[in-house]
């Protein structure tokens, strides 16, 4: 009795472990809310295919160029795919990328692709959405012309594709090193070194002025022949070198045989890209890849737990974190090699290099998002940022695979290095910054700042994007003002302290705007605050409404010149209500308005949380709430704009959570209205954040009183101290604003260092 006593005993703790075991595992599997087709359509330009957390290597589907919506070679809309390209931007608003194509077929050889109006004289296919689906580190779709499977999957630096062939006895694998998104090969070159190992690279010159891509690619069946076309022309050799190299892998198959094939990309050589590829994929077992990957996806989303009943929003949260981890990407081979901004090549296995860096969009979020949730990461980042100084004299403004685009204004990475140092995270050289962000600032490297420096601002009759220019620049010269006194540097931190309210010397007192200054000291005339003239005005992608507020690092200056609180308030109040009309000919990124607001450009993002710094915490709420329930849903359209790299999606993430890093650089989170129930922050080292809404409900939206870690908490901001600490954050709800919360002076955010 007592033996079978013991027995259902162990039985029963085996069924309670299981239970706990099945419990862990479901909490766990975070993918299953991630769709990347969020953001697919309209103008989110996101990435779709299958790839790692910040991997080297994107593989996805690429469509026919048709423009500005197809920047990241796919959008939702569209039924034609040409091949499966293995790197790719994600929401980017300029088009690259979309190369190292390979595409499987039957039938007839056609040695192009084809074109959107012409795709049958090519070997494109028609594929339908019923039979396309993609989860992190996953994507799959049916070739309508072939009736080939496609399934894709992806490690750090390689891709790993599952082609699931017809019957034919003319089947093949085309590797065409002539296609990319919206850029032209400049030197291709493809080799056949057996009847399963190719190697090749490819050259171009477009967004990336000097790209440089090399691969090896291994096929699991051998070809029974192997033809390489040269701008249109056959060659009868094994390897080629050209501009437009096309080569054909030639196969008979069986029914719904399966053929395989892997490709590792390096920047350096076509042997580390197989020695990428050997060590990242050694066999051909898709599923133990593919587990790899969602195991990778499900580590780095678990890092936030949310709790919420409505599974939409949850598809929107863990979508919006997938989002934030395809970019920056790894950008050094197994081995330590890279090539650098001069072309170099470099061996260096102390940290890890990282690429496309889209600074000017995702130094306002992204960014400080990665000093919590992906700390383990942050000085790899910046070391790669001071990396590129060192090769081209200057730090990046937008990085692109080894190469420096110099799109838009500001000397962005400066913001994310400095926030970076203040936040104290090791292995960083501070001396080695400070030299960094003070050349990149002073130096002659970027538009205007000569000028900046003679006349105290950038005169507009000199250059387009003026004020945008002297605005994104004085962000960026608070933050070097704040490491000079780190480092005990008193005449650098006054001067750049001064030039970080440089913006002061574009307001026009008469009209209240940011107003384009000649060098003359007169005002640009004719005058229009809703004028949005694309690229060409004084401000970038923006008007004179939406830049008045670029001036996070010193909103209290701010404050001053529209006439105290009263007046920044109510001039605030007019952005968010009056008429969201644009003239003809306005800036296509303007877009999610409310009033003159753009929630589709970044740099309207901080401005509804400038409340705060005024003592109206209270009316943050209303608006926050709008665009995280209006302007972000589940749907192939769900964003409204580009996503820029996880920017759009940073945003979504901190304004859920219920703060916003209005200073990208000064360790502070303006509270504005928690969208979730609960949400658990994960932050190593055994450390959480628990942030918890009470009372919260769509109709309550304003907070009523915050504790932290039990204590009453009076102040309408958190610390990155405070946060990374951990805790209890504890927000009570209601319905009513709570006019008093935030609103002495003592307990608003400033323009300081916490």
């Amino acid at each position: 009795m007592k033996h079978l006593n013991l027995k259902n005993t162990f039985a029963v703790i085996a069924l309670i472990i299981i239970s706990f075991s099945f419990k862990i595992m479901k909490t766990n599997d975070y993918i299953k809310y991630v769709d990347p087709f969020i953001g697919s359509g309209g103008h989110g330009h996101v990435f779709v295919g299958a790839n790692v957390p910040f991997g080297g290597v994107q593989v996805g589907p690429t469509n026919f160029n048709k423009g500005w919506d197809w920047s990241s070679s796919y959008h939702h809309s569209d039924s034609i795919v040409k091949g499966f390209c293995h790197l790719n931007v994600s929401g980017t608003g300029m088009s690259d990328l979309g190369e190292l194509t390979v595409m499987p077929a039957t039938g007839e050889l056609k040695i192009n692709a084809g074109t959107q109006d012409r795709h049958l004289k090519g070997y494109a296919s028609l594929y339908s959405k019923d039979k396309e689906s993609a989860s992190p580190g996953y994507y799959q779709v049916m070739l309508d012309r072939y009736n080939i499977k496609v399934e894709l999957t992806a490690t750090e630096r390689s891709g790993l594709h599952k082609y699931t062939f017809p019957e034919s006895s003319e089947s093949r694998i085309i590797i065409d090193l002539g296609e990319g998104s919206a850029d032209r090969p400049t030197d291709t070159y493809l080799r056949q070194i057996n009847d399963t190992l190719f190697e090749g690279y490819r050259f171009s010159s477009g967004w990336a002025s000097d790209q440089r891509e090399f691969f090896s690619l291994v096929v699991s069946k051998p070809v029974k022949d192997f033809i390489i076309y040269n701008n249109g022309r056959k060659v009868k050799a094994s390897q080629k070198k050209g501009v437009f190299l096309k080569g054909f892998l030639e196969f008979s198959t069986k029914k719904n045989e399966v053929i395989y094939l892997k490709m590792g990309v390096s920047p350096v050589s076509s042997s580390n890209g197989l020695d990428n590829l050997i060590t990242e994929i050694p066999g051909w077992d898709f599923n133990s890849v593919l587990k790899d990957a969602e195991d990778k996806w499900n580590k780095e989303l678990s890092k936030i737990h949310i709790k919420t009943k409505d599974k939409a929003k949850k598809r929107v949260f863990y979508t919006a974190m997938y989002h934030s981890m395809i970019a920056p990407n790894i950008f050094h081979d197994l081995n330590g090699e890279y090539r650098g901004t001069d072309k170099k090549v470099y061996k260096d296995t102390t940290f890890t290099n990282y690429t496309l860096f889209s600074l000017w969009d995702t130094y306002r979020a992204a960014h400080p998002l990665y000093t919590i949730t992906h700390p383990e990461r942050v000085s790899d980042m910046v070391n790669s940022m001071v990396k590129i100084f060192e090769q081209q004299g200057k730090l990046p403004v937008w990085h692109l695979r080894g190469n420096e685009t110099n799109t838009m204004p500001g000397y962005s990475a400066i913001p994310v290095v400095v926030d970076a140092c203040l936040k104290g995270f090791e292995g960083i050289d501070l001396e080695k910054v400070y030299a960094a962000v003070k050349e990149s600032a002073t130096g002659d490297h970027e538009p205007g700042v000569k000028d900046l420096m003679k006349y105290g601002y950038i005169p507009s009759d000199y250059m387009a994007e003026s004020i945008a220019s002297t605005m994104e620049y004085a962000i960026a010269d608070w933050g070097i003002a704040q490491l000079a006194a780190k480092l005990n540097k008193p005449k650098d931190y006054e001067y750049f302290l001064n030039r970080s309210k440089s913006y002061k010397n574009y307001f026009d007192s008469e009209t209240k705007f940011m107003r384009g200054k000649m060098a003359d000291g007169s005002w640009r005339t004719p005058f229009d605050p809703k004028s949005a003239q694309h690229r060409v005005n004084d401000y970038c992608e923006g008007n004179a409404w939406q830049y008045l507020w670029l001036t996070p690092q010193d909103p209290e200056g701010l404050i001053e010149l529209l006439g105290g609180d009263k007046g920044f308030t109510t001039k605030l109040d007019q952005l968010f209500s009056i008429s969201s009309d644009l003239e003809e000919g306005s800036s296509m990124d303007i877009t999610g308005l409310i009033g003159q607001y753009a929630h589709g450009n970044e740099p309207s993002h901080h401005t509804t949380y400038m409340y705060a710094y005024a003592g109206e915490q209270y009316k943050i709420p209303k608006n926050v709430r709008y665009i995280t329930t209006n302007l972000y849903s589940d749907k192939p359209d769900g964003l409204s704009g580009n996503e820029d790299c996880g920017q759009m999606s940073s945003w979504y993430i901190f304004s859920s959570m219920g703060f916003y890093p209005v200073n990208p650089s000064n360790g502070a989170y303006v509270f504005g209205s928690p969208l979730f129930d609960q949400v658990d922050l994960n932050l190593g080292n055994g450390k959480s954040m628990k942030i918890i809404a009470e009372n919260n409900s769509d109709t309550n939206i304003y907070i009523q009183e915050v504790t932290l870690n039990g204590a009453e908490h009076k102040y309408s901001y958190i610390t990155h101290k405070d946060l990374v600490n951990g805790g209890v954050l504890k927000f009570v709800m209601g319905s009513t604003p709570n006019l008093d919360f935030g609103k002495d002076p003592k307990y608003r955010p400033k323009s300081m260092v916490y």
